[in-house]
């Protein structure tokens, strides 16, 4: 997961950062102010479901509806009325609040309108200013923020789903969109094991490796549809840790926890026997999610 610094328009020391995302939307360039493309017109409804996602992931869904017609707001306003050729969209949950960032490279300031009764447009920020908690724009007018106060709902946050000490190695693994993946997952990773020096069960590395890519095969690819991809990662850390990422397509996991307990099938579940620590994040700079396995060095007692 991408970790990003908290950002405030005044002087005060900004609110610690307990997780973040931030993605960079490419303008279609044959959009106009007020005529949007296609392609541009379907970020909002994109970015509602990575917002949905990640507030789930994080243990917030209390906050999803608010946070989704708030993200729906500033992204279709950045992109009727932004200037830049891309726009840049933050979310980040902190210590007392979410914050939600939209930079659209225009310095001209937005400011709420006054809408007759008949007028389907101009409301847009009045929405803003009636849900969030705070809004504003920055110093150089290009970024419009507002909060969403953590009153309420758990304040648990998965703790797998950061990597808990500096990464001194990585290596990707190439695999296919297909069921072949998790063969192939077992032979590669073997050698990315060695490659990395990871002191610890390699046997239980395979196994939670394997787990995770036959997870992305049988729940993130859609069927019929081309283009797709699965990637997986291998980091290890400073702390010795093994760390395992998988991406897929699907930008969503409702049911992460029953199935890392076991009540929703037995992939995710056989990777905990094996010593790992489970999350799952929305994957930076894409619409997919990634699926986390730590693992310690050291043997695996089964």
């Amino acid at each position: 997961m991408t970790s990003i610094p908290a950002c405030t328009p005044t002087t005060v020391s900004p609110p610690a950062l307990r997780a973040g995302h931030e993605f960079c939307i490419q303008r279609d360039p044959a959009s106009e102010p007020g005529q949007l493309t296609r392609a541009d017109a379907a970020w909002p409804a994109r970015l509602r479901r990575i917002t949905r996602a990640a507030l789930s992931s994080w243990r917030r869904p209390d906050l999803a509806e608010t946070a989704e017609l708030l993200t729906t707001e500033l992204v279709t306003n950045a992109l009727q009325h932004g200037a830049g050729s891309e726009v840049r969209f933050r979310l980040c949950l902190r210590e007392d609040d979410l914050l939600i960032e939209i930079n659209d490279g225009c310095p001209a300031v937005p400011t709420p309108r006054s809408p007759a009764p008949d007028d389907e447009n101009g409301r847009g920020l009045l929405l803003v200013e009636a849900l969030a908690d705070a809004w504003g724009v920055s110093e150089d007018g290009t970024t419009t923020w507002c909060t969403l106060p953590l009153t309420k709902g758990s304040q648990e946050l998965e703790p797998a789903a950061a990597v808990t000490a500096p990464v001194l190695r990585e290596m990707p693994l190439h695999l296919p969109a297909d069921p072949s993946a998790v063969r192939i997952a077992r032979v590669s990773g073997r050698t990315t094991l060695t490659m990395l020096n990871w002191p610890g069960d390699g046997h239980a590395a395979i196994a939670v490796l394997a787990s995770l890519v036959d997870n992305a095969v049988t729940h993130g690819l859609q069927p019929g549809q081309d283009g797709q991809s699965i990637t997986a990662r291998l980091s290890l850390t400073e702390a010795r840790e093994l760390v395992i990422d998988v991406t897929d397509p699907t930008p969503h996991f409702p049911d992460f926890p029953e199935a890392a307990d076991g009540a929703r099938g037995r992939g995710l579940w056989n990777a905990r026997q094996h010593g790992a620590r489970l999350s799952w994040f929305i994957a930076p700079g894409s619409d997919g999610k990634t699926v986390r396995a730590t693992l310690l060095p050291g043997r695996v007692e089964l």
